[in-house]
This record gives structure tokens, C-alpha cells and sequence, in this order.
């Protein structure tokens, strides 16, 4: 009955990030491989998404057509009415810049900087804040994910879950309108795992939206809905009871 109420408004929604028959196919020696066969989605502002499935069903795939890092092959992708689909790799950039950020299973820190110097790069790409405003902002987002008193630190002297705090205080830099995920608890023990996620839990009841892929049927029951991919396809989607502890 709950996914019957909230897809009854879903045509009076505007959704943030709207794919509509979304193929990717790679070439390789081995012939052409479809990655996402005519996927179909909404992402809807306040959500916490959770895309699940196995190895090699897609869902890296997907997340890097959602970000605008691969280009689909056929299908349109808007993103807050935006036709990302008909973009440059360079407007792309932009956009994802602008309205995404993005949490990497790696971290992808920078090792000659220091923790507070990774939360404030993004910013100065952007050239969003002063760089007293992105002093101030950096230290407030190292203290919401609990991080603060090591922003003099480097990435290194961190342990693998502080890393990963890290990533997310440098990704929510600039303010974006949603987070993106590819499986940001896959190199973390199940303790920091379950640690993270209740921080994306906690960023989602502040008002963020989240797109997280995993393949932890955990860490899957933590959003508020999960679709589930085989083999390039969406086989279910279910509405969950949320972001609970």
C-alpha cells in the first residue's frame, strides 16, 4: 500500500534525475557488450536510492551515465530538466560539478594535501565560496561527519572509515543536489560500514538525496527505496520503510 501511495503522485513529481530508456554498449575485442539494457528511472529529490545486484549487472554502469561520466549509447538522461544525454564530456563535467557529489569505494583522496586542503579543492574549482568561506565551510563539514579534529592531518594518517568521512565532507563541498555512491562500504569492516551509513541516513533526514550502489543486502535495507539490476536490466524496485538505525 506505501508504494501504491507514493507512485500515485510520481506523475504530479518532478523528478530530479529522470532516465528514460537508457542503453550502454561498450566495444570490445570480444564483440559489443550491453551494459543497461532500456533502463528506466526516477530519482526523486529526499530519496535515499539504493541500487542493488550482482557483479557485472550494471550498477557502476549506471551510476557513470547518471554522473555524466560515460556517455549512454541511446535513451535520455535529464537531470533537474537538464538533457545531460545531448552534453559535451566538458558540460557534463560542469553540471556534475555543479549538482553532484561523488563518493568513490577508493576514496580518490589527494596524499599531498591535507584533510581540510580535500574538502576545500572542490570548492575552489568552483570558485563558489572565498577562500575564508571555504576555510569555514570545510571545518563545518568535517565536524558534521565527525572528523574535525584531524583536518590538519593528511589522508594517510587516517584509518579506512575516516577516509571514507572524508570523501563524503569533500564530495557535499559545493552544496550538491544529490550525493552518488558505487559502493562506498565495499573496502570497509562491517562496523565502519554501518558507521557510514548512518551518516548518509542522518544527511538524508537534513535533506539530501542519495544514490547509493551496492551489492550488501545491509546496507540495501538502510534506503528508502532499492531497485535491483541483472544482467543490464531493472528486475524490481521496492519502497522501503527508510533511512532507519
Amino acid at each position: 500500500m506505501l508504494e501504491q501511495n507514493i507512485y500515485s503522485n510520481a506523475d504530479t513529481r518532478q523528478p530530479f534525475i529522470d532516465l528514460r530508456n537508457v542503453v550502454k554498449t561498450y566495444d570490445s575485442l570480444a564483440g559489443s557488450i550491453t551494459a543497461l539494457q532500456g533502463i528506466d528511472l526516477q530519482i526523486y529529490r529526499g530519496e535515499f536510492l539504493i541500487v542493488t545486484g550482482k557483479s557485472g549487472s550494471g550498477k557502476t554502469t549506471l551510476v557513470n551515465t547518471v554522473t555524466g561520466l560515460d556517455r549512454i549509447t541511446s535513451g535520455e538522461i535529464w537531470v533537474d530538466g537538464a538533457p545531460l544525454h545531448h552534453f559535451s564530456s566538458e558540460r557534463a563535467a560542469k553540471l556534475r560539478g555543479k549538482t553532484m557529489g561523488v563518493v568513490f569505494q577508493s576514496f580518490e583522496l589527494l596524499p599531498t594535501l591535507t584533510v581540510l586542503q580535500n574538502v576545500m579543492l572542490p570548492m575552489d574549482f568552483a570558485r563558489k565560496y572565498s577562500v575564508r568561506e571555504q576555510r569555514q565551510r570545510a571545518m563545518q563539514l568535517l565536524e558534521q561527519v565527525d572528523i574535525a579534529d584531524h583536518a590538519k592531518k593528511y589522508p594517510t594518517a587516517l584509518s579506512g572509515g575516516q577516509q571514507q568521512r572524508l570523501s563524503i565532507a569533500r564530495a557535499m563541498a559545493n552544496d550538491p543536489a544529490i550525493l552518488v555512491a558505487d559502493e562506498p562500504t565495499g573496502s570497509l569492516d562491517s562496523g565502519t560500514a554501518t558507521a557510514v551509513i548512518d551518516l548518509f541516513a542522518e544527511l538524508v533526514r537534513q535533506g539530501s538525496t542519495i544514490l547509493l550502489v551496492t551489492h550488501d543486502k545491509d546496507v540495501a535495507k538502510r534506503g528508502s527505496r532499492m531497485v535491483t539490476l541483472a544482467d543490464g536490466q531493472i528486475i524490481d524496485s521496492e519502497i522501503q520503510e527508510g533511512t532507519h538505525a
